[in-house]
């Protein structure tokens, strides 16, 4: 394993949070039950991925429902609001989630090609680049660093409930700016907004969106990376305009019409998939562009967005 500065990081996440976080990472995150906002963890226990996989094949779904999880789409979304400054009308932002790289080896190729003609000024990735949840965690960094090379700006990113914080130092010598916690400022025509990303809600519960958006105006048009929904009702009171996020895959196995058996988040329904507004807020969670636990998907399509900002 890479050797990781674990000083720089307790400085940028806090020392509470940080050894929260390693403590969870160390002795709970292979627990079935228990921990984080939901109590059932489906993603830590491999006998079942097993039985879902050996079930799906035995019914002859599983090859469909895998062509299904590298049928991946790519979606346009207008994100309106009134306080954007005039500046940013119509800048693009190309938005990845979940990839599980390690998991799906063959999604690099499939991404890097739809990346590959798509106009954007800057990209953000909303966490879950594993798809374990305790092993190696150098793979999938190295993996979506080979994504990074495709990628055509700036890219910032945050860890989702799979992500272990000793990717961090990887991702960034690679290119990919993690927001702990932190926020950075964009500037185009004179005009400035803030980009926050906290760290997990829903697994390590390590996010701190006071501390995230510590500094910025009260006035100033904040976009926040979250990795999950769960945290909707908070960042909309804190005053942020636009909420970016994942972690539900929109289901990834639905009945048909696109009802999930499964989403595992804690949140009102509506802010599981696709565009969203909760009081004055904009939010997106995005499908996911990969796969957890079984590498299929049915009736949910896997997507990446470019959201084009419009000033109302």
């Amino acid at each position: 394993m890479a050797d990781v500065d674990y000083k720089q990081l307790e400085e940028r996440l806090g020392r509470q949070l940080l050894a929260q976080r390693l403590k969870i990472q160390t002795h709970h995150v292979a627990r079935l039950f228990g921990n984080g906002k939901v109590w059932f963890h489906i993603e830590n226990i491999r006998t079942l991925h097993r039985i879902i996989r050996n079930t799906l094949k035995a019914a002859g779904l599983y090859w469909r429902g895998h062509r299904n999880a590298l049928d991946v789409h790519v979606k346009f979304q207008e994100l309106s609001c009134v306080d954007l400054p005039a500046a940013f009308d119509g800048f693009r932002l190309l938005h990845i989630s979940d990839t599980h790289i390690d998991g799906n080896p063959e999604l690099i190729d499939i991404l890097v090609r739809l990346i590959e003609p798509l106009e954007y000024d800057a990209c953000v990735i909303t966490g879950d680049f594993r798809e374990g949840t305790f092993e190696d965690y150098e793979t999938p960094a190295r993996l979506m660093i080979e994504l990074r090379r495709h990628i055509k700006t700036v890219t910032f990113a945050i860890l989702g409930n799979h992500d272990a914080v000793e990717m961090v130092p990887m991702l960034e010598d690679g290119g990919i700016r993690i927001l702990l916690n932190e926020h950075v400022v964009l500037e185009r025509r004179d005009e400035k907004i803030w980009l926050a990303g906290v760290d997990d809600p829903h697994y390590y519960e390590t996010d701190n969106l006071d501390k995230a958006i510590e500094g910025v105006p009260e006035a100033g048009f904040k976009i926040l990376l979250a990795h999950s929904p769960e945290i909707a009702r908070k960042a909309a009171f804190a005053g942020i305009n636009i909420y970016l996020c994942g972690h539900t895959h929109a289901g990834q196995i639905c009945l048909p019409g696109g009802r999930p058996l499964l989403t595992n988040s804690k949140c009102l329904r509506k802010l599981r998939s696709g565009l969203w507004h909760f009081e004055e807020m904009t939010g997106y969670t995005s499908h996911g562009a990969g796969t957890s636990s079984v590498a299929v998907r049915f009736n949910c399509p896997p997507e990446i967005t470019v959201h084009t900002l419009r000033r109302e």
